[in-house]
């Protein structure tokens, strides 16, 4: 059986995540699944694999951490995230993938502008991110989206990737890969991955500059401390402050989870891999996640303890 939250999750909570694209819901995480989760940061920091990458030092991001982490797998399976997540929803969530962000004690990086949804082979209105880190986060440090911008029906360029001019060759073996109804990035990667792998989508619009005018958007962020569950959607704007200096690491770690209208979609511009399972499947282009259940089972539903 899941553990509950340590509270419901309230009318007001739920409004504003709609409402805003993300919310900072505070004080919901069971203290033992703190120390879940920081025991299976450190794990997964001490083991690193192929896809291990920073993009900035001192910065590391992992893919499917919980891959090789007992303790992440624990907390996707068995603590309130799911439930946090479908009750801000409304609806049954299954769970996409996740990532670990550890940034060590001293000067904190930064992390830049970007929308999570161009980088998967996913699509759809109902996605979600929990992001939890296991030491406090002020404001200096922690996650700030522009409110409001998953409302906007756009999809930007990732920000990172390779010039096909500087590349043709493999420029074109992904365009000949897309053109068979393969996923760009493929199970191979699992061995050894950057965020480079993937090249840019010139038909996709460039994000706007917000740091540099950042008088000109609505950015809300949060003071975050253990033990709150911070959701945004996929397709929001958001980046992390840094530059501050912290005596503590910020360890954080970010699930996504799937609604009932997210599909499968072969995107020009795919950065992170396919989960590893998938690829046996070959999805097609338009496939509800849930025309792959061993993949992607139900983690939590209304009424379903």
């Amino acid at each position: 059986m899941k553990s509950a939250p340590l509270r419901p999750i309230t009318e007001e909570e739920i409004t504003a995540f709609h409402r805003d694209g993300a919310v900072n819901i505070k004080q919901v995480l069971p203290e033992e699944w703190i120390a879940v989760l920081e025991e299976g940061l450190e794990d997964a920091n001490a083991h690193p694999d192929g896809m291990s990458a920073g993009v900035s030092r001192p910065l590391r991001i992992d893919q499917f951490p919980a891959t090789r982490s007992r303790r992440l797998r624990e907390l996707l399976d068995e603590s309130p995230i799911a439930q946090i997540v479908g009750s801000a929803m409304g609806g049954a969530v299954r769970f996409y993938m996740d990532q670990m962000f550890y940034k060590p004690a001293g000067p904190i990086a930064p992390s830049a502008w970007h929308q999570d949804t161009c980088y998967y082979n996913v699509d759809g209105h109902d996605l979600i991110r929990a992001w939890v880190c296991a030491d406090p986060a002020p404001r200096n440090v922690s996650l700030e989206v522009v409110r409001g911008s998953h409302l906007w029906n756009i999809t930007y360029r990732p920000p990172v990737g390779r010039d096909r001019e500087q590349d043709p060759a493999g420029a074109e073996k992904a365009r000949a890969a897309l053109d068979s109804g393969e996923p760009i990035i493929g199970a191979e990667s699992y061995e050894q991955w950057t965020y480079f792998d993937a090249f840019l989508d010139e038909t996709l619009p460039t994000l706007p500059n917000i740091e540099a005018n950042r008088s000109s958007f609505d950015i809300l962020g949060w003071d975050y401390e253990p033990g709150d569950v911070l959701l945004f959607h996929g397709h929001i704007l958001h980046s992390a402050l840094g530059g501050a200096t912290l005596p503590h690491p910020r360890r954080a770690h970010a699930s996504l989870w799937a609604g009932p209208d997210v599909h499968y979609v072969h995107r020009r511009s795919q950065v992170i891999p396919d989960p590893i399972d998938l690829y046996q499947h070959k999805p097609k282009s338009g496939q509800p996640l849930s025309d792959f259940p061993s993949v992607f089972p139900v983690a939590w539903s209304p009424g379903v303890q």
